[in-house]
């Protein structure tokens, strides 16, 4: 709640009229039972009927004063909330965006979008109600005890003997129900996650045929929704009826010893409604007590689960002085270089010579460590040991900006955003022309299929790229790719969706450019033109050459090109 106090701090003279306003009105509020002991003691009893025309338009005065004064308080305590809420969300987003690879790898996407959703929903509705309705209530609180010692202050001890079980009650709920809103957020984010994962793998269920099992699954955690929000209201039922039976008991009470002092003539009639009224000011307190502790509660949950997010420090951050190079040239070095993921070792003593220019190609089984390598270039991740060089500096003292400005990437899962083609491609690109745009999609093999669309680069291909095939999709990741016009060029596995003749023609159009490349492949014909291919085994080099040079060596490429092209040699037999 600090993080909270400090954002509701920043916008302080936002809630300066609010405050005001409602201090107003609580202000008027305390001359209703004055009004109320008038009419009776002065004109019903007393005979003064004189007076009820200008006690019935005070009536109406504190009737339209409250009116303005609670319509200024409400709106403006909801924009005050409003802002404060997007302000807690853009920074949460911002921070979220600063966060690495790392984080990612181990946040489910439902638990993100809760935070960024519901949590921030539920800060904004305490600040722009609960927040207020507290503070309000507590006023009620401290002015009408004030004006209850003073009007009768016996009567007003008997009332007080009941406050201290109220307030007890109430800090005990409050301490349950907070724990329970916690718990019932962390099963939100789980059932957000089931449904979030279901929707967007939904054509992989369908082709496996477990929708029933899916929806096991998602039943599952709607039952835990539900059996968290059980848990909630066990709690709030068990505590919320006890308040209010107090509350009620409090006015029986009241009206109770008040009547005899009222007989013994301590008290006139109109003084005990008065009394009435403010003691009903602290009735609705203590009544409302319970609901706005839940209110609280919850908003209390959901900070403290964004506040942990906010916590995490990023472990990929601009270096202070950091380097802009005055020219890029793409000259990258791995210098012995070793990378820990989760304390065990992923790469262990790689070193590559990438000059301007230049093509190396990494091979190797899933999960040997191909696109760590690659990874590392950028700072997606950091280093263990060695370090690695862009013309001639170490990434990490390099100015991140400038780093990934420089580099472009065509990764291994394929992403497109729900938008049409044109704003895909140029994704990220700033200052290009349209002999750019045509060339890049030209080398991309993009034009081949667009022409067939109605509606061009203008089409919306929905989310995450539904409405292409594997191979368009590719096609346009890698023209997005070569727009950004950058010194480094990565390629993991960019090519895997696409027909041999495709594939053919952009590795020519590729060789046209004069810049570094990093290419991960599994096929021969992606690789045999690089200057350097490295075969990567156990996170380690184990081979590395030319393509000739590797088929001498009769190693591990030399296995690989013999299962890639046995078919091909079996067929040239057959033909002879």
């Amino acid at each position: 709640m600090k993080r909270l106090f400090k954002y509701i701090w920043r916008y302080k003279f936002l809630y300066i009229i609010p405050v005001l306003a409602m201090f107003l009105a609580v202000g008027l509020d305390m001359f209703n039972p004055i009004v109320s002991q008038k009419i009776i003691d002065d004109v019903i009893l007393g005979g003064m009927h004189e007076k009820l025309t200008a006690l019935l338009f005070a009536f109406l005065g504190i009737t339209a004063g409250r009116a303005v004064f609670g319509y200024l308080r409400n709106y403006l305590f909801d924009y005050a909330g409003s802002k404060i809420s997007v302000e807690i969300r853009t920074d949460l987003f911002n921070h979220i965006q600063k966060l690495p690879f790392a984080y990612f790898d181990s946040v489910n996407t439902g638990e993100i979008m809760s935070r960024t959703t519901e949590d921030v929903h539920i800060i904004w509705t305490t600040l722009a109600f609960a927040l207020r309705a507290f503070s309000e209530q507590i006023l009620y609180l401290i002015v009408a005890t004030v004006l209850l010692f003073t009007t009768e202050w016996k009567l007003a001890l008997v009332t007080f003997l009941i406050m201290p079980l109220l307030l007890y009650l109430a800090f005990k709920l409050e301490k349950k129900i907070s724990a329970a809103f916690g718990a019932l957020s962390d099963q939100n984010a789980d059932l957000n996650t089931c449904a979030q994962e279901n929707l967007a793998g939904v054509r992989v269920v369908k082709a496996f045929g477990r929708e029933q099992h899916e929806i096991k699954k998602f039943l599952k955690e709607n039952t835990g929704y539900c059996e968290r929000n059980i848990d909630v209201a066990k709690i709030w039922s068990k505590y919320h009826p006890v308040i209010e039976f107090i509350s009620n008991f409090v006015l029986v009470l009241v009206i109770s010893v008040g009547g005899m002092f009222v007989v013994n003539s301590q008290l006139t009639l109109g003084e005990l409604v008065k009394f009435n009224g403010y003691v009903m000011m602290l009735v609705w307190p203590m009544r409302l007590l319970g609901f706005l502790t839940n209110m609280l509660a919850r908003c209390n949950a959901s900070a403290k689960k964004i506040a942990k997010i906010m916590a995490i420090e990023p472990t990929i951050t601009n270096p202070e002085d950091a380097i802009v190079p005055e020219e890029f040239k793409g000259h990258v070095i791995f210098e012995d270089v070793s990378f820990k993921y989760h304390d065990e070792y992923v790469l262990q003593d790689i070193s590559i010579d990438a000059p301007p220019g230049s093509t190396i190609a990494i091979m190797g089984t899933t999960g040997s460590g191909k696109s760590s390598i690659i990874n590392l270039i950028g700072r997606y991740y950091d280093c263990t040991e060695g370090r690695i060089l862009v013309d001639g500096i170490d990434v990490r003292k390099m100015d991140l900006n400038a780093l990934r400005n420089n580099i472009a990437v065509v990764m291994q899962d394929t992403f497109l955003f729900s938008d049409t083609l044109y704003e895909n491609i140029t994704f990220g690109v700033d200052g290009f022309t349209e002999e750019d745009f045509r060339e890049a999609v030209a080398d991309a093999q993009v034009e081949e299929f667009v022409r067939e669309l109605e509606d061009g680069y203008e089409t919306i291909v929905g989310e995450r790229g539904v409405g292409l095939s594997g191979g368009q999709k590719q096609r346009v990741s890698i023209a997005r790719a070569l727009l950004k016009k950058s010194k480094v060029l990565i390629l993991d596995d960019a090519t895997s969706a696409l027909d041999m003749e495709t594939e053919y023609l952009i590795q020519q159009a590729l060789e046209k450019r004069k810049v570094t490349k990093f290419i991960i492949a599994h096929r021969i014909s992606a690789v045999k033109n690089a200057d350097e291919i490295l075969i990567i085994d156990n996170g380690r080099i184990a081979e590395r050459g030319t393509h000739e040079s590797l088929l001498r060596r009769k190693g591990k490429y030399y296995r690989i090109y013999s299962e890639q092209f046995k078919d091909f040699d079996d067929l040239q037999k057959e033909v002879i």
